[in-house]
């Protein structure tokens, strides 16, 4: 940065950080057309632009375990409500989460192994009640 800026900046120099090749400011709108111009060539075939990738960084972060005050503070919301929408995490993340640290949560894949799971989407799999820890007390006659 200190051999190319000095290079590139126009006089006067506000002390814009980022600039373009005109020694001009890089403004969001440049960073947008840049970046939806490197998704249209490079043949994905899908949109992109710069809030698709903040969007996904965000929601990756909160799927991550980071605290949504602390996205809030990078996005620069002024309010938590705006940062509410990347909590819509995938359904792939909460069953891998689930899976992970709910307790019950093998207990449907072992109640299909042993084939009395109920019918598919009806009620709960039946399991079978825990044998007891100690055997009955004996009644002597």
């Amino acid at each position: 940065m200190r051999n190319a800026r000095p290079q590139l900046v126009a006089t006067p120099d506000d002390g814009t950080l980022f600039l373009t090749v005109s020694g001009k400011p890089f403004w969001p709108d440049n960073l947008t057309d840049l970046v939806r111009r490197y998704v249209e060539e490079s043949g994905v075939g899908k949109p992109g632009s710069c809030h698709l990738f903040r969007h996904t960084v965000a929601t990756l972060m909160l799927e991550n375990g980071a605290d949504i005050r602390f996205i809030q503070e990078m996005l620069g919301h002024a309010t938590l409500q705006a940062t509410e929408i990347y909590t819509h995490v995938s359904i792939r993340a909460l069953k891998e989460i689930h899976a992970a640290t709910h307790p019950g949560a093998g207990l449907g894949a072992a109640a299909r192994t042993r084939g009395d799971e109920a019918e598919e989407g009806v009620g709960e799999p039946s399991i079978p009640p825990p044998e007891p820890l100690m055997p009955p007390a004996r009644t002597t006659p």
